[in-house]
């Protein structure tokens, strides 16, 4: 009976460091979302240039979009925002930078330093829309069709193997899609 008073307490011990050590081998960027498949919820939110005119995803229906989830205090969107840049070049799809709980005047300065990929930028000061999206992080990037439904998530920065691999790919199998 002496024996088993210490044993449980070693058993319990060796469980929880195996569930510690399962949880820590995760990868954080592979978190499935519940709105692949799903339709790009809908949103109404000012622009960045303009805070009287709006923009909505319907405005882009009929088009392949991304839509970029980024903050000028975000240090990942700063390494990910040069493959936004080198992909606007290539003119292959419309990138929405959607700019996550920032101010408007840190976002123009960080457009203005680093460049401004965006075919419009729209602002969530509060994080409110974010909050429809699933955001729990920032940068997040959105993979939406020409029927406006969610095709794809990319939790975290984009790197250049994820541009050539995964982005570009993707943006031309959705634009090939009837």
């Amino acid at each position: 009976m002496l024996k088993i008073k210490f044993l449980l307490p070693l058993i319990a011990f060796v469980l929880l460091v195996a569930l510690l050590a399962a949880g820590l081998s995760n990868d954080p960027r592979k978190v499935p979302s519940p709105l692949v498949g799903k339709p790009a919820p809908y949103f109404e939110l000012p622009r960045l240039d303009d805070p009287s005119v709006k923009f909505n995803p319907q405005m882009l229906k009929g088009k392949v979009w991304l839509l970029n989830i980024w903050a000028s205090w975000c240090v990942a969107c700063r390494a990910e925002h040069p493959m936004f840049n080198q992909l606007a070049k290539q003119n292959i799809v419309d990138i929405v930078g959607f700019n996550y709980k920032d101010t408007n005047a840190e976002a123009k300065a960080w457009l203005r330093q680093l460049g401004n990929p965006y075919s419009v930028v729209v602002t969530d000061q509060k994080g409110l829309v974010g909050f429809d999206y699933g955001v729990y992080g920032v940068p997040e990037t959105f993979f939406i069709d020409k029927k406006g439904i969610i095709r794809y998530k990319h939790i975290g920065p984009i790197s250049y193997k994820d541009l050539n691999e995964i982005v570009i790919p993707l943006i031309k199998e959705l634009r090939a899609e009837k």
